[in-house]
């Protein structure tokens, strides 16, 4: 007789296999494992080694090279220069002009670093078109020159001018000479450069607009046409005081000017009849380009109006070629070269001499 089998049994024996074919499938799935990373990781194959090219053949360039003929173009520093445009980029136009403040003209020195001792100036960025001496005939006027240069050096700068600034000095206490002080200054700045251009200023004018540059022109140029003290107008249409500027050939053609007009008055107009007697007419900028100030102050002693100067205007043609730079006498005592200026002192004699 048969044993009956114990409860459970045939639960037991579905379990065996099922561990059974659990650890099969494991071990199946390692040996599959095993024998893949011996011939390597999955994933795509590395590429083989890239060949170089062959010698005879070269790599595209980025951008064509130059023609041979080509040469590369020197930096702007090692360019020389072109001439300066005309007119002037820099200039502003119009200037407010006060005389209330005083100058200090070391001050004035220090804002103008470009200028060189004896008040020579040169643009460094381009050649200036003209080498212009300014004479300003001077005696005792301190104050009023040093408005001249606080004011006239940025200017002239401006301007773009080769100039070069001489105040011609009048020694001793005889009765003053402006014209025969301005030739002494186209005498004298020639001895230090060759300028070309020469302009004539009084030394309490100041120009109000930087657009009336201070060069030469084809035709003598008139450069105070509109000063405050006339109303900004001409006070006649012979006027050819204050400021002017005459090239060297249109200085010489006339004889410079008279050195016989002692006191004040009657120079400028005996210059205006030269000037017309060679067949040269005057230029002038318009009258708002053209206006000026001028420094208040009374007459200088020793330069009372000249009672001699109608006589002389009415005879400058017979004189002209007689008394001018052909027949100019005088002596240097001291030149001394400032920061701002240079200064000339000289002897001009006497009327009687």
């Amino acid at each position: 007789m048969k044993e009956p089998s114990l409860p459970g049994t045939s639960l037991q024996r579905a379990c065996r296999l099922l561990v059974a074919f659990c650890a099969l499938h494991l071990s199946a799935t390692l040996l599959y494992y095993l024998a893949g990373s011996a011939l390597g990781p999955p994933g795509s194959p590395e590429p083989p080694p890239r060949r170089p090219p062959p010698a005879n053949l070269s790599l595209p360039l980025s951008r064509p090279p130059p023609p041979p003929t080509a040469r590369p173009r020197p930096p702007a520093a090692d360019r020389p220069p072109g001439p300066c445009p005309e007119p002037s980029p820099l200039l502003v136009g119009a200037l407010r002009v006060e005389f209330s403040q005083p100058v200090n003209l070391e001050e004035v020195a220090r804002i103008n670093p470009e200028v060189k001792t004896g008040g020579r100036f040169a643009p460094k960025d381009c050649i200036a078109l003209q080498k212009v001496a300014i004479i300003i005939p001077f005696r005792n006027r301190e104050e009023h020159l040093k408005y001249w240069l606080y004011y006239l050096h940025p200017i002239l700068q401006r301007q773009q001018l080769d100039y070069g600034v001489y105040v011609i000095n009048q020694d001793g206490e005889e009765e003053f000479n402006r014209a025969k002080l301005l030739n002494i200054g186209f005498a004298e700045a020639l001895k230090e450069y060759d300028y070309d251009c020469f302009v004539f200023s009084d030394v309490d004018l100041i120009p109000m607009d930087d657009r009336n540059t201070y060069k030469c022109y084809s035709q003598p140029r008139h450069l105070s046409v509109s000063m405050d003290k006339f109303g900004f107008r001409l006070p006649y249409n012979q006027y050819f005081g204050g400021v002017s500027a005459l090239s060297k050939e249109q200085f010489t053609k006339i004889n410079g000017f008279p050195n016989n007009y002692w006191g004040w008055g009657g120079e400028d107009d005996d210059i205006y009849n030269r000037l017309v007697f060679k067949g040269m007419g005057i230029s002038r900028p318009d009258a708002v380009i053209g206006k000026c100030r001028m420094i208040r102050h009374s007459r200088d002693r020793k330069n009372e109006p000249n009672p001699e100067r109608f006589d002389r205007i009415a005879h400058t043609r017979e004189t002209m070629s007689s008394d001018g730079l052909n027949t100019l006498s005088y002596k240097v005592l001291r030149t001394d070269k400032y920061p701002l200026y240079t200064k000339i002192t000289v002897d001009i004699g006497s009327p009687n001499s």
